[in-house]
């Protein structure tokens, strides 16, 4: 894993907000807005921007952690800022700050965690029959 990245380093990611990011349940459109749940695909993608530099050709990044308050909605055809704030390193670990914003509107806040592994311990874990 190579440490190139230091406190309050920053990566952005930008999005147009889609009928798929809102909340459908069984087939029916709950809220014409962002959901909670695409917000936490999106908050780990944008930390996940950092492992993409980090990440050795034998290693790669899990999630281990992510907390998300929703704040307020982003409608569909609305660009969503998300930028990913980098904590701390601890080790392998990395740990962001997120920020979602559209226009000058807050639309959540959360943090992730990643961990950096080798491909070999990760087929490991997730084939313990081999």
């Amino acid at each position: 894993m190579k440490h190139i990245f230091k406190t309050g380093d920053q990566k952005i990611f930008k999005k147009i907000i889609s009928k798929e990011d809102c909340a459908i349940f069984n087939g029916e459109l709950l809220h014409p807005v962002y959901a909670t749940f695409a917000l936490a695909r999106d908050f780990e993608w944008s930390s996940r921007l950092f492992f993409l530099e980090m990440k050795d050709d034998d290693e790669e990044g899990v999630g281990t952690m992510l907390s998300i308050t929703h704040q307020s909605p982003a409608f569909v055809g609305e660009e969503v800022t998300i930028t990913a704030t980098v904590e701390h390193i601890d080790g392998h670990e990395l740990i962001c700050s997120i920020q979602a914003k559209t226009r000058n509107r807050v639309i959540a806040t959360g943090q992730t965690g990643q961990k950096m592994l080798t491909k070999e311990k990760l087929n490991r874990l997730f084939n313990p029959t081999n």
